[in-house]
């Protein structure tokens, strides 16, 4: 059953949606119910994609496998690189969000730490190595190893690849701040309650491959076989691959999609820089005049989603996009630089070093 605080938030939740119309929770058996019922609440950045439903779909099926499912004694592990990916995406919302839950599922200075963003201050070697890796792994210049074992990497891998998506999104759709609606002062106190209320929601046990979800089973992709030692994290990233291929085949043009895939997959491309403007205008000059303000916006997703402003959603608006194919076009620049930052992450998996403990030792973060 829905709790009262579930049912409270979401008001609260459809308030924080930027450039959407609300789209209200609907169905006692659908994932909204789900996600109240597991989540403890319709998690903003899965509610914003309510236009779209088969990709609300697949964005809830992969944030429920890699970071609710299983046992919830790893979940400060999957709360640290969700909040360590976040400060690499310069998504402060989400770094916010997940660095509360961290505090409320194993408080203390590291996670404090890791919430400010003082990656370098914590003082637990291990997740100190967890979190650099999370926040650089992605990185074309400097592969960091893994330093978790074999049997958990497709965990974490899966974890930072959702991660990756999410914090696109969120940049896009959300503000800086879930507690946007309290005055500045009060945020302390704010994330303090948070954090509680988080945490008690992480303790929760959430069985794997159980997600709400119409999607059909997919094969899994060749880049995300990594994923294929875990079979729950294997089939929802297989599913909701598939389906937000499809969304954004259904509204981007061939040519579109295409100039996106290959500036990722460029191992010289470093993203817009100091302006944006110069390297947008210099990508899409090949295009249809009429399919440049998709592609501007796919590319700055891709690259760079906490720079889109609200010149991008009116050019793109003005070119004939509603709601629901505004979701899509980013939600598939989402994935496929989330993708393309898994194919590096997983390559620094591959390297696993001399960083890389033992079960027994493995990244936690640990009361103090």
């Amino acid at each position: 059953m829905t709790s009262l605080f579930a049912r409270g938030a979401r008001r609260v939740v459809l308030r924080q949606i930027r450039h959407l119309s609300p789209v209200r929770p609907a169905g006692t058996t659908s994932v909204w119910h789900q996600m109240e019922t597991e989540f403890g609440m319709a998690a903003p950045p899965v509610a914003l994609h309510a236009a779209a439903p088969e990709v609300l779909d697949a964005v809830w099926l992969m944030l429920r496998e890699t970071l609710l499912a299983g046992d919830p004694a790893g979940r400060a592990t999957k709360e640290t690189v969700a909040a360590a990916v976040s400060l690499a995406n310069t998504c402060p919302y989400c770094v916010e969000v997940h660095g509360a839950t961290l505090n409320g599922t194993r408080p203390g200075a590291d996670a404090r730490h890791l919430a400010a963003g003082r990656v370098d201050e914590v003082r637990d070697p291990a997740v100190r190595a967890l979190a650099r890796w999370a926040r650089d792994g992605a990185s074309r210049v400097t592969p960091v190893p893994i330093p978790v074992p074999a049997d958990q990497a497709a965990v974490v891998l899966g974890v930072a690849v959702t991660f990756h998506y999410l914090n696109r999104m969120v940049n896009v759709f959300l503000g800086e701040s879930a507690l946007e609606a309290m005055p500045v002062a009060a945020r302390p106190l704010g994330r303090r309650v948070a954090a509680r209320i988080f945490g008690r929601f992480a303790r929760a046990v959430v069985p794997p491959g159980q997600a709400v979800t119409a999607l059909p089973a997919r094969p899994l992709p060749a880049d995300l076989s990594w994923a294929a030692p875990c079979a729950p994290i294997a089939d929802a990233l297989a599913r909701a691959a598939a389906a937000i291929d499809e969304a954004g085949a259904a509204v981007l043009p061939d040519a579109v999609r295409e100039l996106v895939l290959a500036r990722l997959a460029d191992p010289a491309e470093s993203g817009p820089g100091l302006s944006a403007e110069p390297w947008l205008a210099e990508a899409v000059a090949p295009l249809p005049v009429g399919e440049r303000p998709a592609a501007r916006l796919a590319l700055l997703v891709a690259f760079a989603s906490y720079r889109v402003g609200d010149g991008d959603i009116a050019a793109l608006r003005a070119s004939g996009y509603g709601d629901g194919a505004l979701v899509r076009l980013a939600a598939w620049a989402a994935m496929a630089a989330a993708r393309s930052a898994g194919r590096l992450l997983s390559g620094a998996a591959a390297m696993r070093g001399p960083a890389a403990r033992p079960e027994s030792d493995t990244a936690t973060i640990r009361s103090e």
